[in-house]
């Protein structure tokens, strides 16, 4: 009797580009992938029309899609604006990975008291998951500053949804968690074990991360492997999962500083108005992302092993993340691959 020949289709690994500051990173053709080709230069088009200087479309890990335009290069750094803010999301899920610190603690166990201008009995209703919730209760309304007088009350944590720069404090839960400054620490349990280019700078009331459009990518890659470089778990993919999904019952379409698309409704910066419908109705229903002022963006897309990434000036008007150009990109991208 013949042995039955197993006709399971192998399934392709993750790749990763090296981590050693080679420009060495595997590409794959939209051919192979039986995309549209015919759509990739209206594509371009359209980006270098809205203002982009930075896309990169990742299958799988392996570069399909790499462009810069408007007199950008792959070797000139840009900001993240909020992009970064899931950056901070990594790295405070492998301090808690590392047992530093644990999301559910209250912020002042480890920054002290006083951090904000609340009576200390709701200042202590605020924990790590709040902040990466955006769900401090904090008053949203007075700027982005997290300076004490900045931080004034105006909900009970946990009861209301507000976007707001107050995430950052948690960058100083991690400095003291870790007894080391934030950029040492991220440096060396995050930027350096995934190769990526860049540094923070402080601009403002905030603090900007700034890197070549490939070290955006390459954290995009790391989020879509559930957390995983090659053979060595970055961060716990119990915790990826959680940062990726609904943290919370107010603003079903926000995770931990990631959005996330597919969801029945959803609330934008600003505003305490629920929208029915889902983020971003072109896009597909299980993308995630990260989405930053003037249109800084990385898509990632489980179902279609895609991660996409876009940087440059706003496309249309400033925005705070969210903006009517992530549709009409989709329509373009959905042309391309499909």
């Amino acid at each position: 009797m013949e042995t039955p020949i197993d006709q399971t289709p192998e399934v392709e690994a993750i790749y990763f580009p090296p981590t050693d500051g080679s420009e060495t990173w595997e590409t794959k053709s939209a051919s192979e992938l039986e995309w549209n080709s015919t759509q990739l230069q209206p594509l371009l088009d359209f980006l270098e029309e809205k203002n982009t200087k930075g896309f990169i479309i990742l299958h799988n890990g392996k570069i399909v899609v790499e462009s810069y335009m408007n007199n950008h290069t792959a070797t000139l750094p840009w900001y993240w604006a909020s992009a970064g803010k899931t950056l901070t999301t990594a790295v405070t899920g492998i301090a808690q990975d590392e047992g530093l610190l644990s999301i559910n603690d209250k912020v002042s166990d480890y920054i002290g008291i006083g951090w904000t201008s609340n009576p200390l009995e709701k200042e202590n209703l605020i924990t790590c998951k709040n902040l990466l919730s955006m769900t401090s209760g904090l008053d949203d309304t007075l700027g982005d500053g997290i300076s004490p007088e900045d931080l004034q009350y105006i909900a009970d944590a946990g009861n209301r949804w507000a976007y707001h720069g107050v995430f950052l404090k948690l960058q100083d839960v991690i400095s003291a968690a870790s007894n080391q400054t934030w950029n040492t620490y991220f440096n060396t349990s995050l930027k350096d074990k995934i190769g990526m280019s860049g540094l923070w700078i402080p601009f403002e009331n905030t603090n900007v991360y700034w890197s070549n459009t490939r070290s955006m990518a390459r954290f995009g890659l790391l989020t879509y492997a559930n957390g995983k470089w090659n053979d060595t778990q970055i961060v716990s993919e119990n915790f990826v999962n959680e940062a990726v999904n609904t943290s919370q019952s107010i603003n079903q379409a926000y995770g931990y500083l990631w959005w996330l698309n597919g969801k029945s409704s959803y609330h934008l910066p600003q505003s305490q108005f629920e929208f029915s419908g889902t983020l971003i109705p072109n896009a597909p229903s299980d993308m995630y992302c990260a989405l930053g002022r003037d249109d800084q963006k990385i898509y990632i897309v489980p179902s279609k092993k895609l991660v996409i990434v876009r940087m440059g000036e706003a496309a249309d008007d400033t925005n705070f993340a969210l903006s009517n150009f992530d549709n009409e990109l989709w329509l373009k991208i959905n042309a391309f691959i499909n």
